[in-house]
């Protein structure tokens, strides 16, 4: 072991050369992650893309290269899941629980800072509080306090001292040590558990499983339907070869929705872009869909509601016979401490620091026993903590309890004169001095609360401070339900926790376990959950959370297990991140429908035309403009919308529901013209170009439905859409394979097209009513 001279010492300079020599240096990085070769591969090589690359073989082999325009669609969605994976690849790659900071070291009997990567095996190092552990070390000297949450997912904080081990990735909460590295690279625990947290998760979204289900759908019935529809043409009808191919081709292209997955892909994309011009930093993408579900926002308030910026405002010192020699009192105090956190720091701010006093011993200050104490030559030892784990209530002076009425922190020391540090058991103390602290209340917190709470969001406030304290804080910023307050410290069951949860708005003197016992009972019925926080504290809470948010001036732990990251750490954006989330999805929920009507009607015309050996009554080229010119075009525009409504129901029925009217007007349309051309002795080319065009207007009515209700935009989008592809249709009409309206057709048209408006009208005035909403609620 190494003993005290050599803790002073540390290593050499040739010591540190021949270590690094023999690779025993903290530089190890191991890239499980894909690599863009495999990323490439794995976005191409799908069966989605097989079944659309299949069917375009097959019409490149007959030589139909203008019904090879879809392949666009496929080629941009590709481009696009290339870019986001990479991306996300790129992203996940700088996670890592260990972050690359720098280090203090003693090396040739020097303090030293270097960066994390020089660490080599049997370094000295010296960790204070707050600071993250580099590498997996053994204690030396000292004590501290270390929150191994990140690593074992537990929240109580493990004890440290000599002979101890200290792995990588855990922090110190209180204390300070000296450690000497004993595992460098891939043998650091960190290492070897950031090797799962590396590897990109699966995407857990609801809109993109949804799609994933009406693919995986499709596909199973696609193979099978293009075989039977293929033989019918060719060898039932006699079509010839082309005119099989392209016909089958038609119906199982129509099947697949492609255009929607790139939509949903732009949609989320926009999105993170446009929270990142308000510095705001969307780590997983899809978090984005998560937060338009939220209900209920849990704020941690120091660093939220307010600033996090600790001043001390007032002094009161309490004992006659330490009156004039306070300063000195404290400035040994914090001469003598390792505690570092953003109290203490305001505390070192407002006094000067003093050697009056030595130190004998001393105890950090540990969040769970919420007191610190240092045991002083000619003094005895001196206590520095919250009130109330200091003294009885009944000893409280009464300036504490106003402080803490008006929402002001306060810590106050005690002294237990002649006395030694008892680590195990808190002596009779007799209260020394008063610290009020002020964090102020956020600029906009009142507003940005009232605007939450108006829009629908439950909101709780959870901290480890007094919760008169909290609930006072609440009181400023003007929380609705502020009165509402129970300290959970005198509660010692989960159960006691998780009644409380539905009781009461503020939470008070909350630990680590019981935040996270907070979210889970709110999930647990029902809920969709997120959360804020800045300290290692919330880790636990954070990762329970449905939607976990991190201010950027918090502890580097919180920031990196967090879907965001608010850069400016200003709580009053909150608004434009949850909001940006139900844009996303109203809007990609309103037009889907318009997507899914193509895959619905092409499943039930392939049906009929299999059991009736009837061609399918449109080409891979007519396919493609609607596509484009219908689906993606208005879809594109109205994705950008604001929309601020609280999102209601499940994607893919709504969706599904909305499109089947108008998937079923479409068939209804086309078998009524089937039949009626047969009847009439109509060419083929008026019954497909009828067909077409009661098509195009029927897909038309669904655009005009997602632009309700109307504004300037979607008065353009709706009128260009409408004009816009009956305009294209007549000047490509020799590649589309269609012809005009004639005197013949021309007034079955409007009469069929008037009866599906009349009909689509009455179908949706039933289901608002039904649903009990108008047509603003659209």
């Amino acid at each position: 072991m190494t003993n005290k001279f050599d803790l002073k010492q540390g290593l050499t300079q040739s010591e540190v050369e021949e270590r690094k020599k023999q690779g025993l240096q903290n530089d190890y990085e191991e890239n499980v992650a894909k690599s863009t070769k495999d990323i490439i591969y794995d976005n191409v090589m799908t069966l989605f893309n097989f079944l659309n690359f299949g069917i375009a073989l097959c019409l490149l082999f007959v030589g139909a290269y203008s019904n090879l325009a879809f392949l666009a669609i496929i080629l941009v969605n590709m481009g696009m899941g290339i870019y986001q994976e990479i991306h996300a690849r790129n992203l996940v790659q700088k996670l890592s629980i260990v972050a690359k900071e720098s280090v203090h070291v003693i090396r040739d009997g020097k303090e030293i800072e270097i960066d994390t990567k020089e660490l080599v095996m049997d370094d000295i190092v010296l960790i204070s509080a707050g600071e993250q552990v580099p590498s997996d070390l053994e204690v030396l000297d000292g004590k501290a306090e270390a929150n191994e949450a990140l690593l074992t997912g537990e929240s109580d904080l493990i004890e440290k001292t000599e002979g101890a081990v200290l792995l990588s990735g855990s922090f110190l909460a209180s204390g300070q040590v000296y450690g000497k590295v004993i595992h460098v690279g891939a043998d650091n625990y960190a290492v070897k558990i950031t090797a799962e947290a590396k590897v990109h998760k699966p995407i857990q979204s609801e809109l993109v499983n949804s799609i994933r289900k009406v693919s995986k759908f499709t596909s199973l019935v696609i193979i099978p339907l293009g075989i039977i529809l293929f033989i019918e043409g060719f060898m039932i009808r006699d079509s010839g070869l082309e005119a099989s191919v392209v016909a089958s081709a038609a119906a199982l292209l129509g099947m697949l929705p492609k255009g929607l997955v790139l939509l949903i892909s732009i949609t989320l994309t926009a999105g993170v872009v446009k929270l990142a011009k308000k510095r705001i930093l969307v780590q997983d993408m899809y978090s984005i869909e998560t937060l338009a579900h939220v209900d209920t926002l849990c704020l941690d308030k120091t660093g939220t509601i307010t600033e996090g910026k600790m001043k001390v405002q007032k002094v009161d010192v309490l004992h006659a016979d330490f009156h004039e020699n306070f300063p000195q009192i404290i400035g040994s105090y914090l001469a003598e401490s390792t505690d570092n956190n953003i109290t203490m720091q305001a505390i070192r701010e407002y006094f000067e620091l003093s050697n009056r006093y030595g130190a004998v011993k001393s105890l950090p200050f540990s969040s769970e026993r919420k007191w610190g104490a240092i045991e002083f030559n000619e003094l005895g030892t001196v206590y520095l903590g919250a009130p109330e784990r200091l003294f009885v209530e009944s000893r409280l002076p009464k300036e504490v309890i106003e402080a803490q009425e008006n929402g002001y922190r306060v810590l106050m020391l005690g002294i237990a004169e002649n006395t030694p540090l008892d680590e195990e058991k808190m002596p009779y103390l007799e209260p020394l001095a008063i610290l009020e602290i002020d964090d102020p209340i956020r600029q906009n917190a009142k507003k940005t609360l009232a605007y939450l709470r108006e829009e629908g969001i439950d909101l709780k406030v959870i901290s480890g401070d007094n919760p008169i304290t909290v609930s006072n804080i609440a009181r400023r910023a003007g929380l609705f339900g502020y009165e509402s307050y129970v300290d959970l410290s005198t509660m010692e069951t989960e159960a006691e926790v998780r009644k409380a949860v539905h009781e009461y708005t503020v939470f008070g003197r909350v630990s680590p376990q019981q935040k996270r016992t907070i979210v889970r009972e709110l999930k647990d019925n029902d809920h969709v959950v997120a959360m804020t926080g800045d300290g290692v504290n919330d880790v636990l809470a954070l990762r329970e959370a449905d939607c976990s948010i991190a201010m950027a001036e918090g502890d580097g732990a919180t920031r990196q297990i967090s879907n965001l990251v608010l850069l400016d750490s200003d709580f009053t954006t909150l608004p434009d991140v949850l909001f940006e989330g139900r844009r996303v999805v109203n809007n990609v929920t309103k037009v889907a429908s318009v997507f899914f009507i193509k895959t619905i009607y092409s499943f039930i015309l392939s049906m009929i035309c299999v059991f009736t050996t009837i061609a399918f009554p449109f080409i891979p080229i007519q396919i493609t403009l609607i596509d484009l010119a219908i689906e993606g075009y208005p879809a594109f525009f109205l994705s950008f919308e604001s929309d601020k409504r609280k999102v209601r129901g499940k994607f893919l029925p709504t969706a599904l529901r909305n499109a089947s009217v108008n998937a079923v007007l479409v068939v209804l349309n086309i078998v009524t013209i089937y039949l009626l051309g047969q009847n009439q002795g109509f060419t083929q080319i008026d019954t497909t170009t009828l067909m077409y065009y009661l098509l195009i207007g029927i897909s038309c009515m669904a655009v005009v439905r997602a632009c309700l209700p109307f504004n300037p935009l979607r008065i353009f989008l709706a009128v260009t859409t409408v004009g816009g592809i009956y305009v294209a249709a007549m000047l490509f009409h020799s590649i589309l394979e269609v012809g005009f309206l004639t005197q013949q057709t021309l007034p079955i048209f409007v009469v069929m097209m008037l009866i599906n408006i009349i009909v689509r009208i009455m179908i949706g005035l039933v289901q608002l009513k039904r649903a009990g909403k108008t047509i603003k609620d659209l």
